[in-house]
C-alpha cells in the first residue's frame, strides 16, 4: 500500500456516495491505498459550504470518510507544502496549488478529475 491524496471534488463525491463519478482507476486506487487530504481540501470544503454548493461541514465530511475509508488529513509542515506549491507556476487557483503541492512535496499520487492538473502533475491519477 502507498499513500494517495484526494482532490476536493473526489472527497465530495465519496462523502455523498456518488461513486459513479469516479473512474474505474480512481475507485481501485482509493480502495487499495492509504488516503490523505491536504488541509487545503478542508478549507475548500468550508468555502463550498459557505457558498451553499455542499451542505455538510468539513468536519462532518472528514469524520465520515475517516470511518468509511480511513481518510486522514496530512500533517506535513505547511512550510514544506508552500515550498512545493511555489514551484507550480502553471496553476493559479490557490486551493489547487496547495493540494497539488501537498502531494508533490513527497512525490505522492493525487486522485483528481481535473484535466489541467492531470496534464501537468505526473503523479495525478484518474
Amino acid at each position: 500500500m502507498s499513500v494517495v491524496y484526494l482532490d476536493t471534488h473526489v472527497v465530495v463525491w465519496l462523502s455523498s456516495g456518488d461513486l459513479s463519478r469516479l473512474s474505474d482507476t480512481a475507485r481501485r486506487v482509493i480502495e487499495e491505498n492509504d488516503l490523505l487530504v491536504s488541509p487545503a481540501v478542508l478549507l475548500e470544503l468550508k468555502f463550498l459550504q459557505e457558498i451553499r454548493r455542499i451542505k455538510s461541514s468539513p468536519a462532518r465530511i472528514q469524520s465520515y470518510l475517516e470511518r468509511q475509508v480511513g481518510l486522514r488529513v496530512c500533517d506535513k509542515p505547511f512550510a514544506e507544502v508552500v515550498l512545493a506549491a511555489a514551484k507550480l507556476n502553471w496553476v493559479r487557483d490557490p486551493f489547487d496549488r496547495l493540494i497539488v503541492g501537498q502531494a508533490a512535496a513527497a512525490a505522492d499520487s493525487l486522485v483528481t478529475k481535473d484535466s489541467r492538473i492531470r496534464e501537468r502533475y505526473s503523479n495525478a491519477i484518474w
